[in-house]
């Protein structure tokens, strides 16, 4: 039996686009994917290219889909896990009424001519389903709230054992919603938020769904949560730019997020 861990890793915290580049070598250039541990649990959050240096899990592993847009999809074809016939994963697809709706959405990137198969004809057999709006896993409780970005997104809260942690990627700020993401953050020990940009890029962007440090840190005074961390660099953004921008943070509770990073909840 595994240890009653609630473990947190950063395998991809890359935006919109994968990047090699040296220069991008300390916060890391694949895209969105965060492997959480939680007791006997191994849930991924998103499945972008940080995915494919994903670890076998004790059990068969679930994968939690923020959205739909590629840089968040892009790692599936390549998971170890989806290939092995006795792990058969769960992975739960946003914005679906039924399995057969799912299957249909992942399968206009996962199916020819874009990629040689479909994912449910991989030999680990991946189960396709809807995502909820609350979901148990063994001891893990998951809620799911809608945020705002362009073809929509999905926020989580995962609770384990008293501790929480809440991710919320390519958001970007409008009343209703933030509303409901400062009360998903309720005190959780841990606050995920996108910060694409800087506060003038955020002015300049308007409607590409993406948010800044200000509006995290303001959703973290908002929501009393413990902790910020940073996510979704913009695939423009250097290790000198992200290094700038989270010396102008204010204090020790929150960072940018550094692919590898682990945090123990």
């Amino acid at each position: 039996m595994r240890e009653k861990v609630f473990r947190l890793t950063v395998l991809g915290s890359r935006g919109s686009m994968a990047s090699g580049r040296a220069e991008y070598a300390l916060f890391g250039g694949d895209t969105s994917c965060y492997r959480v541990e939680a007791g006997e649990e191994t849930i991924f959050l998103d499945a972008g290219s940080g995915l494919t240096a994903a670890f076998q899990s004790p059990k068969p592993p679930v994968i939690l889909l923020s959205h739909l847009h590629l840089d968040h999809v892009m790692g599936l074809g390549m998971f170890p896990g989806i290939t092995d016939p006795e792990r058969q994963p769960r992975i739960y697809v946003p914005f679906c009424r039924d399995r057969q709706e799912a299957q249909e959405r992942m399968g206009r990137v996962y199916s020819p001519p874009i990629w040689p198969l479909r994912l449910e004809e991989l030999e680990g057999r991946p189960q396709l389903l809807p995502l909820p709006k609350h979901l148990t896993l063994g001891e893990v409780s998951v809620d799911a709230v809608p945020g705002n970005h362009p073809d929509g997104c999905m926020a989580f809260r995962l609770e384990y054992r008293g501790k929480s942690l809440v991710y919320a990627t390519d958001y970007e700020y409008e009343p209703r919603s933030y509303e409901r993401l400062a009360a998903l953050g309720q005190g959780a020990d841990l606050l995920m938020v996108d910060a694409q940009y800087d506060e003038a890029e955020s002015r300049s962007r308007k409607g590409f769904g993406h948010s800044s440090a200000q509006l995290g840190l303001r959703l973290l005074d908002d929501s009393g949560a413990k902790r910020l961390l940073l996510i979704h660099h913009d695939p423009q953004s250097t290790d000198s730019v992200l290094l700038e921008r989270e010396k102008a943070l204010p204090d020790a509770r929150s960072a940018y997020a550094r692919e590898g990073q682990v945090i123990e909840l």
